[in-house]
C-alpha cells in the first residue's frame, strides 16, 4: 500500500526506487546536513542539533529493522549495524555537550553510504 502510495504520481518513465537507494538518499541527506552545520561552528549549533536528532532517527529506525526475526542480512552485518546505532547515540550525546566534533558521525554515514553503492572497499 505505501509503495502504491509514494509512486502514484511519479512519472511514468521514472525508475523504481530501490529500497537501498532510498536508505542511501536519507544518510546522503543527513550527512550534507551535520557537515554543513559542523562547519559553521558555533553559528551552526542549532542547525547541528537539529541533524543530529535527524541522524539518531535514522540509526534508531535502521536498528530497528536488523534487530526484528525476518530481517534477511548477515548476522554479522546486524550486529555491526546496531553497533554504529549505539555508537551514533552515545558520540551524538557527546557532540550536543561540546565533548566530541560530529566528525566520527560523518564518517560513519560515508562509510555506510559507500557500503549501500557497493564501493566499501574504496578510500573516501
Amino acid at each position: 500500500m505505501t509503495a502504491m502510495a509514494s509512486t502514484a504520481y511519479a512519472s511514468p518513465g521514472a525508475p523504481t526506487r530501490t529500497p537501498r537507494a532510498s536508505e542511501y538518499d536519507a544518510i546522503a541527506r543527513i550527512t550534507a546536513r551535520l557537515k554543513s552545520a559542523a562547519e559553521r561552528g558555533d553559528q551552526g549549533f542549532a542547525q547541528l542539533a537539529a541533524a543530529l536528532h535527524e541522524n539518531r532517527r535514522l540509526w534508531l529506525i535502521l536498528a530497528s529493522d536488523v534487530a526484528g526475526k525476518e530481517n534477511a542480512l548477515p548476522p554479522n552485518l546486524r550486529a555491526q549495524i546496531l553497533y554504529l546505532a549505539a555508537f551514533t547515540e552515545q558520540h551524538s550525546r557527546k557532540v550536543l555537550a561540546n565533548q566530541a566534533a560530529a566528525d566520527a558521525l560523518i564518517d560513519v554515514n560515508t562509510a555506510v553510504m559507500r557500503g549501500l553503492r557497493g564501493d566499501a572497499g574504496e578510500g573516501a
